[in-house]
C-alpha cells in the first residue's frame, strides 16, 4: 500500500500526482495528468479505483481509471451535466455520483458503471437555490443535504459585493436502489445568522453532520434524526479571539478516528484545528498558518499529515499531526500550478 496526493489545478488544467513518505510526509512528483476544461473538483469510489473530475470552464463531469501501483490517471467516461458543478462524492454504495451546482442552483444524481465511469443521464435532478455549495449521503446512505451559502460571489481577495444568498440547508432522502434525492420533512432548514453553511461532513461513528460556515467563520454541527431531519447541536468559530480581518471558511475534515476536526480560513490563511469529545462536540485546538486562500485541503488516510493549497499562491504546504492535541507543524511546500482547487489523499495498491 502506498499514500498518493492528487491536486487539481484549474488554471493550468493539470492534476498532479505525489507520494507520500509513510515516515515523514514528504512528497515526490509522481506525474501531471492533463484534464481541459479547467479541474476544479475531485472526488474517488469506495474502492478507490476512479477518481472523477468536475470541469467549470466547460461543465463536464469525468471519471479516470487510477492504475494501482503508479497512480496514474486514465480518462473511461464523461457527462455534460445540468450545470458547472460545486462539489461531487459517490454515494456509499459507490453505483450513484451526487453533484451540487453553485451558479444553477442545482442538485443531481448520475448513475456510474460497473466499472464506476461516468457518462449515463441523471437519474434526479432537483431545482435548490443558488450557492448550492456541497452534497453527501449521510453514513446510512438514506439522507443528503446540500448547504448554500449565505452571500454569493463572495471572493475574499476582495470587499463584499453583499449579494444576498440563500443561507439555508437542504433535506434530501436518498434512494440508493434508484439513484433518486427527494424532499425530506422540512425541506430547508434555515440559519438564524448570516453564516452561510458551505460544506460538510459526517462524524465517523455518531449520527452528526459537520457544516463549515463560509460567512460565518465556523462550524456548526447537527444531530440526524431517524427521520433525517437535523437539530443543531453547536457552533464554534474557526477563528482565534480577536481576528477582525476579512475572512471565509473552505472545506472541513475529520481525523479517521473522529478524534479531530480541521478546517481552513481563507483571509486569515490558516487551518483550524479542533479536539472533538465522545458526543460530537469541538474545542478549539491550534491554528497553524498557511498558504493564502487555501480553498482545498486534505488529511493523509492515517491522519498523521494535512495538506493545504494556497489558491491564490499555487503552493501546496504540508503539516504533521500531534494526534492528542491536533497542533501542526510545518513540514514544506510544494509548486502544484495555478489555482489549486482540490486537494485529494488516498492508499492504493
Amino acid at each position: 500500500m502506498a499514500t498518493y496526493v492528487y491536486v487539481a489545478a484549474q488554471d493550468d488544467n493539470k492534476v498532479s500526482i505525489f507520494t507520500m513518505d509513510e515516515a515523514s510526509g514528504a512528497l515526490t512528483i509522481a506525474g501531471e495528468e492533463s484534464v481541459s476544461g479547467g479541474p476544479s473538483l475531485l472526488a474517488i469510489s469506495p474502492d478507490r479505483q476512479t477518481l472523477y473530475a468536475g470541469h467549470r470552464e466547460v461543465p463536464e463531469i469525468t471519471s479516470h481509471s487510477i492504475d494501482q501501483q503508479t497512480g496514474e490517471l486514465t480518462q473511461t467516461g464523461s457527462v455534460i451535466p445540468p450545470g458547472q458543478p460545486a462539489f461531487l462524492a459517490t454515494d456509499r454504495t459507490g453505483r450513484f455520483l451526487l453533484s451540487s451546482y453553485y451558479a444553477d442552483g442545482k442538485a443531481a444524481v448520475h448513475p456510474l458503471g460497473d466499472d464506476g465511469s461516468v457518462g449515463g443521464a441523471a437519474t434526479c435532478v432537483l431545482d435548490t437555490d443558488t450557492g448550492a455549495h456541497s452534497i453527501q449521503t449521510d453514513r446510512s446512505n438514506r439522507y443528503a443535504y446540500v448547504p448554500h451559502i449565505a452571500r454569493v460571489q463572495d471572493n475574499v481577495l476582495e470587499p463584499p459585493k453583499n449579494i444576498p444568498g440563500p443561507n439555508i440547508i437542504y433535506q434530501f432522502r436518498f434512494d440508493e436502489s434508484s439513484g433518486t434525492l427527494a424532499a425530506n420533512d422540512p425541506l430547508t432548514l434555515a440559519q438564524d445568522d448570516m453564516i452561510g453553511p458551505r460544506h460538510l461532513t459526517y462524524h465517523p461513528s455518531l449520527d452528526i453532520v459537520y457544516f463549515s460556515n463560509e460567512q460565518g467563520c465556523s462550524v456548526s454541527s447537527y444531530t440526524i434524526g431517524e427521520d433525517g431531519a437535523l437539530t443543531p447541536l453547536e457552533t464554534v468559530s474557526t477563528l482565534p479571539a480577536g481576528v477582525t480581518e476579512r475572512n471565509t471558511c473552505s472545506q472541513l475534515q475529520f481525523s479517521p478516528d473522529g478524534s479531530l476536526l480541521f478546517v481552513p480560513n481563507r483571509g486569515h490563511n490558516s487551518i483550524a484545528s479542533f479536539t472533538v469529545d465522545g458526543e460530537g462536540r469541538l474545542t478549539p485546538a491550534d491554528h497553524a498558518a498557511t498558504e493564502a486562500v487555501p480553498s482545498a485541503f486534505s488529511l493523509d488516510p492515517s491522519g498523521r499529515y494535512v495538506f493545504a493549497a494556497g489558491s491564490a499562491t499555487g503552493q501546496l504546504a504540508s503539516y504533521s499531526i500531534d494526534g492528542n492535541t491536533g497542533a501542526m507543524t510545518p513540514l514544506g511546500t510544494y509548486a502544484v500550478g495555478e489555482r489549486p482547487m482540490w486537494v485529494l489523499t488516498t492508499t492504493l495498491g
